[in-house]
């Protein structure tokens, strides 16, 4: 007898999924080596209030994910995404140097907007690309290597941030400089090492994707999906809030994007491992599994008060991300219309960018009224909501074609 050959342990991941990987790989470092100072930088060198904070970083990410509601369907209607992709990585590549150059918080906060705005328009095509690439039977190892290879982008640039800053005397402009460069490789190897599947033009004719009659092509189990992603959301807010809560048991500020090294660390060894897994089981259990770790780490974050608590919370938060992020990109590739999954992740991410929304602005809010414990304690009650719609979801029906 022949031994089976079928399963997914024997597909391999198509070149252009391993391609998006290093592109977010090279992104993710230039941003988070950015990302790792920026609290620091606008609160303790600016002067920015905790609470504007929040609503810049609320609004900056909630612009990622509104934006995709134009990008997704517009990737579908013109039957291409990698035109999408380079005016995404582009934007965010070209956002980069405003940085180090900013004097004002208005015009850090304009480039952090620049830099989410162009990851909101990459964001539906790039994922829309992946589900149109992956086979179906490795769909959520796919999702979750290139979820990981971005996350090691994340690990790097905070550790790069580190070391330079250290090098440089904690000049905080200085290091901001050294994120322009991954960002325009990251641009080049779209340019020159991403390829997608050939259409015979568009999909469908473009309309907007708030139409009825448009929504109406998408499934009560997509919707399952959008809502049950819109309350996790809720439950979660900017990581900004987790290098603040390290600041105040008073690390060195060299240190401080060590906070984002040890979140990145364990999301990057978890989502890959956890994307082929959710292949194999139930989707619900892991990402139920995945939220009882946010509970977990708001707790740890809200109690602790030394370096090491804080940063085993940090490391918890790391590992919901792997157990969520890839699972629920899965969940609406699956649950979508073929030939409107660009749609379906600008839907899914309107929502979910609207309530990223009010979760920073409100964390802002508590910690500046109630104090840090109180934001956690709040995101971790909250939180007990998603959980349950896990237990309580319908059975997703994987499809092969």
């Amino acid at each position: 007898m022949q031994p089976d050959t079928s399963g997914p342990q024997r597909l391999a991941i198509p070149r252009t999924i391993r391609m998006l990987g290093f592109v977010s790989l090279f992104m993710d470092l230039s941003s988070e080596l950015i990302h790792a100072l920026l609290p620091i930088f606008l609160v303790t060198t600016m002067g920015m209030s905790v609470s504007a904070l929040g609503v810049l970083e609320g609004t900056a990410e909630a612009s990622a994910m509104i934006v995709r509601i134009f990008s997704g369907p517009i990737s579908d209607w013109l039957g291409k995404r990698k035109v999408l992709l380079l005016l995404g990585y582009g934007l965010a590549a070209l956002s980069k140097p405003l940085f180090p150059l900013a004097g004002t918080p208005l015009m850090v906060a304009t480039a952090r907007i620049i830099d989410r705005v162009g990851k909101g328009i990459r964001g539906a095509p790039r994922d829309a690309l992946i589900a149109d690439i992956a086979p179906p039977e490795i769909r959520g190892a796919c999702y979750g290597l290139r979820q990981s290879m971005d996350t090691v982008g994340a690990f790097a640039g905070p550790l790069a941030a580190i070391v330079l800053m250290f090098w440089f005397s904690d000049h905080i402009r200085t290091v901001l400089w050294f994120a322009v460069v991954p960002a325009f490789v990251a641009v080049g190897l779209i340019v020159f090492g991403v390829e997608e599947p050939a259409r015979e033009g568009a999909l469908h004719a473009f309309r907007s994707p708030l139409h009825w009659r448009a929504l109406q092509a998408f499934s009560g189990r997509y919707w399952f999906v959008v809502v049950l992603g819109a309350a996790f959301t809720l439950t979660r807010f900017s990581e900004a809030f987790l290098v603040l809560r390290a600041q105040q048991t008073g690390l060195n500020i060299a240190w401080i994007p060590g906070v984002m090294v040890v979140m990145s660390l364990t999301y990057a060894l978890s989502a890959y491992p956890v994307g082929m897994l959710s292949d194999r089981v139930d989707r619900r259990v892991l990402l139920g599994w995945g939220i009882v770790l946010l509970i977990v780490a708001d707790m740890v974050l809200g109690m602790g008060s030394s370096i090491f608590t804080v940063l085993g919370g940090v490391a918890l938060w790391g590992l919901h991300m792997g157990f969520t992020q890839g699972i629920l990109a899965a969940m609406v590739a699956e649950t979508a219309p073929q030939t409107l999954r660009g749609s379906a992740f600008g839907v899914f991410n309107l929502v979910s960018g609207v309530c990223l929304l009010f979760a920073s602005v409100i964390a802002g809010w508590l910690w500046d009224r109630y104090g840090a414990a109180a934001t956690f304690f709040a995101g971790a009650g909250v939180a007990v909501v998603p959980l349950v719609m896990c237990c309580f979801a319908p059975r997703l029906v994987r499809r092969r074609h």
